[in-house]
């Protein structure tokens, strides 16, 4: 550990009030304000680009599954179903909708997986 660092974020949402947080970092990284940005911005990219949405559209905070690998062979599963409806560059509905969509449509769910 070389710092700790103090973010201080706002969030203004349309005509909401912004919000202010304030978040403390340990980091390996020199105590320079710049790199330390970057890495934050990272993080959270990384977060609201993947965990919030296989919350989201996989519901994935609300699986139960705890016996064995049962979670980690979900969370692979996620995954891989997330990243196959994403390279469909045809769908017009979000990722949940995408989802549902392959669950009640063989034709769209063989055309994701690349069998059609």
């Amino acid at each position: 550990m070389r710092s700790i660092a103090r973010v201080t974020a706002t969030r203004t949402v349309g005509d909401q009030p912004a919000t202010t947080s304030i978040r403390y970092y340990l980091t390996s990284l020199p105590g320079a304000a710049k790199p330390i940005a970057e890495a934050v911005r990272s993080h959270w990219g990384i977060e609201n680009g993947l965990h919030w949405v296989l919350d989201m559209a996989f519901r994935e905070d609300e699986c139960r599954a705890r016996v064995g690998h049962s979670a980690e062979n979900l969370a692979v599963l996620r995954k891989l179903a997330l990243t196959l409806i994403r390279q469909d560059r045809t769908r017009k509905v979000g990722i949940k909708a995408s989802r549902m969509q392959a669950a009640w449509d063989t034709g769209y769910l063989l055309r994701l997986l690349g069998a059609t």
